[in-house]
């Protein structure tokens, strides 16, 4: 089984980069089939259509807009092929979980590998239902697939982990009750950064910026859209991701015999906390810019990967659980 879940972890990263490049493929077919619409028009004022010279138009624009609708169905095609290919991706992806459950005869969330595998696959699962909610956001999946590609590459080249027993601080209840939710929370979150970083691309893309990165939003949803549904996942996130450090101060206190000690893990918690209630307050105030309040959850989500990647490699504690040599 343990075998196998390696397996299908390799399977699924390469299947996300078949849907990272299917995306690539349409959002540069809409960019052709842009500049293909454009072309009959300067065509036609270049020969003189509507001016004095009543020339005739070479070629014709019947012409440019075939050749339109082919790229139209082009780019249609590779990105039906990037939503297939994504979902085909998110079941090796779980298929990995599950086996590597099977084998450790645990939920697979006893190290930084296992958490990272859990947390990118509720992330892609989340994006799969917001897009069987809003198709119109498919361009999105171009940064969603580049994030799993990372994040599930990053995991088993540098993060994995044999199969081990579970730590004797992590046997308890409370390990499926509070590392779910936080798993659960941590997905969602990393969905709702992806739109967030758009949102900032797009939103000066719209302002008239012609730099990079802000090119790279041309073919992106509007900016409103993108805003949000950034405030919608973390509005839905937040709560969760609530509940998690409340039951993990409580299994602390089980644990523990205190339940909240500053250890570097609660820290960051705490921070990543605060980071993402700054967000909701300054989206909810009206003379905070809606831009502003979106790098804040940009913020919250570097603090959510210093405690994931930062504090189990860098610091000592009794959350030390990463699983790193």
């Amino acid at each position: 089984m343990s075998a196998l879940s390696d397996q299908l972890v390799t399977f699924a990263i390469l299947v996300y980069l078949v849907a990272m490049i299917s995306h690539a493929v349409e959002y540069a077919l809409g960019n052709a089939r842009a500049r293909t619409v454009a072309a009959p028009a300067r065509e036609l004022v270049g020969a003189g259509v509507g001016g004095s010279g009543g020339l005739t138009p070479q070629p014709p624009a019947a012409t440019g807009a075939a050749a339109a609708e082919r790229t139209a169905r082009r780019a249609r095609l590779a990105g039906l092929t990037a939503v297939v290919a994504t979902a085909i991706g998110a079941l090796l992806h779980l298929g990995a979980l599950v086996t590597r459950g099977l084998a450790a005869d645990r939920m697979p969330w006893g190290n930084m590998y296992e958490f990272v595998l859990t947390v990118s696959w509720i992330g892609v699962t989340a994006w799969l239902v917001v897009l069987w909610k809003r198709p119109s956001l498919r361009r999105l999946g171009l940064f969603l697939t580049l994030v799993m590609v990372l994040l599930v590459a990053t995991a088993e080249l540098v993060l994995y982990t044999p199969i081990v027993p579970l730590v004797p601080a992590l046997n308890s209840y409370w390990f499926v009750v509070h590392v779910s939710t936080i798993v659960f929370s941590s997905g969602i979150l990393l969905l709702g950064v992806v739109p967030a970083v758009a949102y900032l691309m797009r939103a000066g893309h719209e302002q008239g910026k012609r730099s990079f990165p802000y090119t790279l939003a041309k073919r992106m949803p509007a900016a409103a859209a993108l805003e949000r549904l950034t405030f919608v996942l973390h509005a839905f996130a937040f709560p969760i991701f609530t509940f998690a450090v409340i039951a993990g101060a409580i299994w602390a206190e089980a644990a523990w015999g205190r339940p909240w000690g500053w250890d570097p893990k609660e820290t960051w918690a705490f921070i990543s906390w605060v980071v993402y209630a700054g967000y909701l307050h300054a989206r909810a105030t009206p003379s905070v810019k809606r831009n502003v309040a979106t790098w804040l959850a940009v913020l919250g989500f570097l603090t959510v990967l210093m405690n994931l990647f930062g504090v189990n490699i860098f610091f000592e504690g009794l959350h030390s659980y990463g699983g790193l040599d």
